[in-house]
């Protein structure tokens, strides 16, 4: 039975990960003792000691506890930014082509940000096929429930007497600094970052991403672009990622459509002149938890879609 352990298992993501591994019978979840956690000769020892560690870290603390690793057989599957474009490490959306092995044979697999997931499943099939140029200048909002800041932001926006301020969406990322962006543009083959405009809502989980295209972006328009998301997910293991024609609710598409599972949406809305790609799937499944435990079984060679949610 495989060990498992979580560094960091007091944040969001570490919290999700804990109770969605804690009633599995297939893993063993190593537990370190609440006074123990900032203990780095204790950290190390159940790092070591685990066949798998996620690393549910602030990106100096994962560097940190990935430099604490000695065992060559440890498998690291860090939650955080730091090594999401590091050489050496693959990159954990097993959905695009090549990537599910690279994963199955990797020590070290960076789980994809949230934002960066809903973008690169839109644009990375696109540039991969030549529908869309990698030096193609693109931009991109996303709309996301406030459990993507944290326990900080979870606070402040459950608090009594909160800020007015916080009732609206509030866009951030102003100076374009993002740090999905470069995860974003390198494996989604661009040779140039977009211009990203995440925002924070009033509601806990679900996220809309949405890339806008002229047509004269597109090489066969709307179409090329169905055959090529079709092409890209018909074979999503269990359907984790599912491309659909059409998705709107009575012209409407709400951004916690697919809140608490792992399931997400892909599709293409517009016209012959001006297209809409959009992604949706929750922020903490598919844009977190859910995509770590799916690494996680699959680096197990367990069933890639075993304690996960989809619909």
């Amino acid at each position: 039975m495989a060990k498992v352990f979580i560094d960091g298992a007091a944040g969001t993501t570490g919290l999700r990960i804990h109770e969605r591994l804690s009633g599995r019978q297939d893993i063993e979840l190593l537990h370190i003792p609440d006074e123990a956690r900032k203990d780095a000769s204790v950290r190390a020892e159940y790092l070591n000691a685990a066949d798998v560690a996620f690393l549910c870290l602030p990106d100096q603390a994962a560097i940190e506890a990935v430099s604490l690793v000695s065992n060559p057989d440890t498998v690291i599957i860090d939650t955080s930014t730091a090594h999401r474009t590091q050489e050496g490490w693959a990159y954990g959306f097993p959905e695009l082509k090549g990537y599910r092995e690279r994963i199955a044979a990797s020590k070290r697999i960076a789980n994809p940000g949230c934002h960066a997931s809903g973008f690169i499943a839109l644009v990375q099939p696109l540039v991969a096929c030549g529908v869309l140029a990698a030096d193609a200048h693109l931009s991109c909002f996303s709309l996301t429930g406030y459990s993507g800041g944290g326990k900080k932001m979870i606070a402040q926006y459950e608090a009594d007497g909160r800020d007015a301020l916080l009732v609206a969406p509030r866009m951030y990322g102003l100076a374009q600094n993002h740090k999905h962006l470069p995860e974003m543009a390198k494996i989604s083959g661009l040779s140039t970052d977009p211009v990203f405009c995440p925002i924070v809502a009033d509601y806990l989980v679900g996220m809309e991403v949405v890339v806008p295209l002229f047509a004269d972006q597109v090489d066969g328009g709307i179409k090329a672009i169905r055959e090529a998301y079709q092409d890209a997910y018909a074979q999503s293991a269990g359907g984790v990622v599912s491309f659909m024609e059409k998705a709107d609710e009575e012209g409407f598409l709400a951004a916690n459509a697919w809140a608490d599972c792992d399931t997400m949406q892909v599709t293409v809305e517009g016209n012959d002149e001006r297209i809409l790609l959009v992604s949706r799937f929750d922020n903490l499944g598919k844009g977190a938890s859910g995509a770590a435990i799916q690494n996680m079984n699959i680096v197990l060679g367990l069933q890639e879609t075993t304690g996960l949610e989809l619909r």
